[in-house]
């Protein structure tokens, strides 16, 4: 599958590079996102903690994109992004956080043979997972997002370092995806692909994804599947999830189920998601986070969420916040 993987993505970067002509025109963005919330959360087992925190609805990142026309419908596309704590000034998710951790690469994108990109590259995995429920990339609040990839079930980060992303372009729909992250020294490959359809109220996805590293250090050794779907009636978007994780160097399997539904209210939108995470061997883990997100603005919006976090054998994990988010 590496080998695959590696021969496809170079046959990609040729075909990319075959249409080059003279250049043509260039930007530079500066971007970003700051969200920050004022609340109260008791994780499974834990005692309450009652803070102004950021990033419970996206983690607040600031980011520096630039793309070069090159002609014949080639460009060069660069992007840096870092997450940072809004409420303390401070870089990062947490303390000793890669400064460009969200993604920092560049390469070559064809509108008819699409992109390749170098360097720290977000994984399928994590675009499907936030794609295919209701709270989207919330870590504080998406079941989904915090079952994957924050309890112990999904190894390696949600983007990859010393990687090679291929994305497809879209043929009445559908699109495909390759990464794999390169071994150095003694540590393992990490691999991933992805599918999907989207077009009309419907839209699906399918993901495969192998771990052995993160960043450069090894990690537990996991092979993830998932399937993913919504449907918008317009009244209403529903999302589904399903995955399963298994843990090789630990020797356990997860089973991830998840359902959500996205319900337009005035400017803004009600907001339910359910999930569990059931292993072969341990606890099994049951959230449930509802919400309403209100838009005062299309780059300013205020919400309330509420969540209950269960995990077998603990007492039970209760949290809520009250917050804006701007996208600039």
């Amino acid at each position: 599958m590496n080998h695959f993987l590696l021969r496809t993505t170079i046959a990609s970067a040729a075909l990319l590079c075959g249409t080059t002509t003279a250049s043509a025109q260039s930007t530079v963005n500066l971007y970003g996102l700051i969200d920050l919330s004022i609340g109260s959360n008791k994780a499974p087992g834990g005692t309450r903690l009652r803070d102004v925190d950021s990033g419970k609805m996206t983690t607040s990142y600031l980011g520096f994109s630039a793309t070069e026309d090159l002609g014949s419908g080639l460009s060069a596309v660069v992007k840096m992004e870092h997450f940072l704590r809004a409420d303390t000034g401070e870089a990062g998710r947490f303390g000793g956080d890669t400064f460009w951790a969200r993604t920092a690469h560049v390469g070559l994108s064809s509108k008819a043979a699409g992109t390749v990109t170098l360097g720290r590259n977000t994984t399928p995995l994590f675009v499907a997972t936030l794609r295919m429920n209701a709270f989207g990339d919330s870590f504080g609040y998406s079941p989904s997002i915090r079952h994957f990839f924050t309890s112990g079930t999904v190894t390696g980060d949600t983007g990859w370092s010393d990687s090679i992303l291929y994305t497809s372009p879209r043929w009445g729909g559908f699109s495909f995806g390759l990464i794999g992250a390169l071994a150095e020294g003694s540590n393992g490959r990490n691999w991933g692909m992805n599918a999907g359809y989207a077009d009309g109220p419907v839209a699906a996805t399918v993901t495969l994804q192998s771990v052995k590293k993160d960043g450069t250090a090894a990690v537990a050794d996991t092979r993830t599947w998932q399937l993913g779907g919504s449907y918008d009636f317009g009244a209403a978007k529903l999302f589904g999830q399903y995955g399963r994780v298994k843990n090789e160097t630990v020797v356990n399997q997860y089973r991830i189920t998840e359902i959500g539904a996205k319900v337009p209210v005035g400017a803004g939108a009600v907001l339910a998601q359910w999930g569990q995470i059931k292993p072969d061997t341990g606890a099994k883990r049951d959230t449930l986070s509802l919400g309403y997100d209100h838009n005062l603005s299309k780059r300013t919006d205020v919400y309330a969420v509420a969540m209950r976090d269960h995990v077998a054998g603990l007492s039970t994990g209760l949290g809520y916040a009250l917050g804006v988010r701007h996208r600039f």
